[in-house]
Parts: structure tokens; C-alpha cells; sequence
């Protein structure tokens, strides 16, 4: 049984390395971009068939109001003078408060004048405490009001190309609907081949295993693809498994949606 097992197994390997399939060239993924905040669509920087970078900026939404509110945030984070006159308080009731113990020491000045030197002190630490947090405060309204303004800056979540610009300036892009993205990307290095296999194969395509496709005109030439995703369910109407294999398409030759020929090495 072990012997027949294996004939079969090694009858199904030279089956596969023997013969084409035909498979579908896709994208890796496509994703219809949309702004995370309403507003009227400002600049696109982008348009159908241009190649774009991961983080790079595809549309603005109107920001005018963002972008005040941030030069205010700015402009608050940076002022340092209440913290200087604070700290000139804190220095000048620290002589006074060592004048007056030092006197306090000679009994030239009463334990009460002591105790308001000392309290004068505390007073002029709190509020220079008081000023650095609200500093501090300052800063993080700055951080927040800048994340405001990002959140109408739309970037592209990977690398990849325009597929479709579906907003315009003027036009608005609203977060209620699903029905409007800004426009459509598709990742396509890595491209995925998808391949349908009989049954019969199940066991001889493993993950990782070389095979080479073989795209339809106009595009010439063999590309090698590695083996990703093998199914580990057969379809019972159809008596058939699914099969990915990834394909390197760092230069753009390969366009996605085009049909091939794959062969198992």
C-alpha cells in the first residue's frame, strides 16, 4: 500500500511538472481610499496610472481652519515668558527668604516675618510649577491640533499605482456614505497568481515550492513565482483547490487582471 502511495504521489508531481495551468495575474490588494474626516476636497496630487509611495500625499481636504488653529497651538508652545517671570519670582523670593533667616538667626526680624518670606517662597514655586505645566499642556495642544490638521492630509497606506480619482476639488468627501472614496489604489509588487488545480494534485503543491508563469500578449517572457497559499480545502462540486503564488513585479512589467499559464518546477 505504502508502494502504491507513493507511485501515485510521484505519478501526480510529474502531472504537475509536466503540464500548464491556467491561472489569473491579480494585485496584491486594491483599496478605495477615503478621508477619515468631511470636508471639500482641495488639491489631489495624484492622477489615474501614476506609481505612488507609501506615505505620499494623494488629496488635501480643506484645512484652513486647522491650520490657524495650529499657528495658534504653535505660537502658545513657544512663548517662554511667563515661565521666565516666574522663575525670576522663584529667584527673588529665595534671597529674600535667606535674608530674612539669616536675620531671623541675628533676631533682627520676628518668627512672623520668617514665615512670610518662607510662604512668599512656596507661592513663587507653585506658580512657576504651575506655568511649566501649563507649558507642558501648550505643547500637547500643539501635538493635537497638528494631528487635527494630518487627518486632512490623505497618504497612500502603501506602494503601488492610481487605479481611479473619483473626487475632485470642490467636490466633498463625506464619511457617512461608502459610496464616495477619494479614488482607488492597487498594490501590484508582489502580484498574486491565482491558480485552480484538480483534486488528484492535493499533496504534491507545497508552500514555498518554485513555479513559472507565463502571462498572455502582449506581455513576453517567464517570470519565476513562488508558491504562498495552498488551499486545505478541495471543493466538493467541483473537485478542485485553490492555489496563490506570488510573483516579484518591482519594475511594473506585469500589469494586474491579466490571464497566464503557470508550470510547477
Amino acid at each position: 500500500m505504502r508502494l502504491a502511495a507513493t507511485t501515485a504521489l510521484l505519478s501526480a508531481a510529474l502531472a504537475v511538472h509536466a503540464q500548464e495551468y491556467d491561472c489569473m495575474i491579480e494585485a496584491r490588494q486594491n483599496v478605495e481610499i477615503r478621508s477619515p474626516v468631511e470636508g471639500l476636497i482641495e488639491h489631489v496630487q495624484v492622477q489615474r496610472g501614476d506609481s505612488v509611495r507609501r506615505g505620499q500625499v494623494l488629496a488635501i481636504v480643506e484645512s484652513s481652519m486647522e491650520r490657524a488653529a495650529l499657528d495658534v497651538a504653535r505660537t502658545r508652545a513657544d512663548m517662554t515668558g511667563e515661565i521666565k517671570v516666574a522663575e525670576a519670582r522663584v529667584e527673588l523670593a529665595t534671597k529674600k527668604m535667606e535674608r530674612a533667616r539669616e536675620l531671623f538667626r541675628q533676631q533682627f526680624v520676628s518668627a512672623s516675618a520668617l514665615d512670610e518670606a518662607e510662604a512668599e517662597y512656596k507661592l513663587s514655586m507653585e506658580d512657576l510649577r504651575r506655568t511649566r505645566e501649563n507649558q507642558r499642556l501648550a505643547q500637547v495642544d500643539m501635538t493635537r491640533a497638528h494631528a487635527a490638521l494630518e487627518l486632512r492630509t490623505i497618504r497612500s497606506p502603501f506602494n503601488g499605482v492610481v487605479v481611479e480619482v473619483l473626487l475632485r476639488p470642490g467636490e466633498l468627501a463625506a464619511t457617512a456614505t461608502v459610496k464616495n472614496p477619494v479614488m482607488k489604489l492597487a498594490e501590484v509588487d508582489p502580484l498574486h497568481v491565482e491558480v485552480v488545480l484538480p483534486s488528484k494534485l492535493f499533496g504534491s503543491i507545497r508552500r514555498g515550492q518554485q513555479a513559472t508563469v507565463l502571462p498572455e500578449a502582449p506581455v513576453a517572457g517567464t517570470y519565476r513565482s513562488t508558491v504562498s497559499v495552498v488551499d486545505r480545502v478541495i471543493d466538493a462540486a467541483s473537485g478542485t483547490f485553490g492555489v496563490r503564488l506570488e510573483l516579484p513585479n518591482r519594475e511594473g512589467r506585469v500589469p494586474a487582471g491579466m490571464r497566464c499559464r503557470v508550470r510547477f518546477q
